[in-house]
């Protein structure tokens, strides 16, 4: 009689350990992954974060009409940044083609983004209403870490308070994007 109680006694302990085993080994595998280095698809950017990030929210940014910009954080809005101090060419309105069918592919949501032009303005340019004209502003163009080259034009997100959250570098791929504006537009 006493053997059975024990052997039950044993059982018992060893499903309890069982169950301890199965709890903490997930927290084991989920600490080994996470060390390693390794994030799920969804949770990564396309776009580079900027370090430190740069705050614009202070800075007055001017409209091609001469009116400011103001950032309005309540609006809750992300702003796609364009800078190029050359002529708009064959390149530069590809760009912005590629951006508008960007802004296009958030829907609903598009009134929560705004494209930031501050480049010369293309005679073709698509008619909507996110596309804001900016005056260029020297101090912009020099506190951005690219510049536009032969790769093609690089492009900024800035986030509902005005800090510069991530950099798409030159001849970026605009689904990466797309997919970055659908987890934060939402």
């Amino acid at each position: 009689m006493q053997t059975d109680e024990k052997k039950s006694q044993w059982r018992s302990r060893l499903v309890l350990l069982l169950i301890v085993a199965m709890f903490f080994s997930s927290f084991g595998i989920a600490a080994l992954l996470r060390f390693a280095g390794w994030q799920p698809e969804s949770h990564k950017n396309f776009g580079q974060l900027l370090s430190p990030p740069l705050d614009f929210s202070t800075r007055t940014f001017l409209r091609a009409d001469g009116r400011p910009y103001d950032w309005q954080p309540e609006r809750n809005a992300w702003r796609i940044v364009l800078v190029s101090d050359g002529p708009c060419m064959l390149e530069c309105q590809k760009q912005l083609d590629v951006l508008h069918r960007v802004w296009l592919s958030r829907g609903r949501h598009t009134e929560r983004i705004d494209m930031l032009w501050f480049a010369e303005v293309p005679a073709t340019r698509p008619d909507f209403k996110g596309f804001i004209a900016m005056q260029a502003n020297a101090e912009l163009s020099a506190a951005l870490p690219e510049k536009e080259s032969r790769a093609g034009y690089p492009v900024y997100l800035i986030d509902p308070d005005g800090f510069v959250a991530l950099h798409y570098p030159a001849g970026f791929d605009p689904s990466g994007l797309r997919k970055d504006l659908a987890k934060l537009v939402k």
